[in-house]
């Protein structure tokens, strides 16, 4: 893989991502036991429209579980395919089914994704708002964005959480 420019940085960087998913349709124990799959059913245009022109393939994914009992952050996974178009939008029989869209003028697009890590430690909702760590996270700001950007200090902060055994990193005295 190679990094490219991001817009406006002059670096060649990864760029990370914050994707949504209900544990009972899709989980990071789905993602981990078919290795990779394919992210559709996006119907949000600012949501689609991260996907489409600014995930790139190798881009990190913080990977969050939403409707459930215990909300929050579960794991990583990849991009490992850029957007293409969401065919399930065309699936008459499918729960994200548009009539707007169509093979000759697809309105959604999907991206795919590979497993990473689960993170032995569930990072809840709850954690990352009561943390002043994680003041300008879009999660906290527009909450029910299901993909958004994710700056690389508040990445690299919930996956410290995640990966440690007891969850909350402890305040140093």
């Amino acid at each position: 893989m190679k990094n490219r420019p991001r817009q406006g940085t002059g670096r060649f960087d990864v760029a990370y991502w914050l994707m949504k998913t209900e544990p009972d349709v899709f989980s990071i124990n789905d993602l981990k036991k078919q290795g990779q799959a394919h992210w559709d059913g996006v119907r949000n245009f600012q949501a689609r429209n991260f996907m489409k022109s600014e995930m790139k393939k190798g881009d990190i994914i913080l990977f969050y579980h939403s409707s459930a009992e215990v909300i929050g952050v579960a794991g990583l996974a990849r991009v490992c395919r850029e957007a293409y178009p969401d065919f399930t939008a065309w699936d008459k029989k499918s729960d994200t089914y548009d009539p707007r869209s169509s093979k000759e003028n697809p309105l959604w697009v999907m991206v795919d994704v590979e497993f990473v890590e689960k993170f032995p430690h569930l990072v809840t909702l709850e954690e990352i708002k009561s943390s002043p760590q994680s003041e300008g996270m879009i999660l906290i700001k527009r909450g029910r964005l299901s993909v958004q950007p994710v700056e690389k200090r508040h990445f690299d902060w919930i996956c410290r959480i995640g990966r440690s055994q007891k969850g909350r990193e402890k305040k140093l005295s």
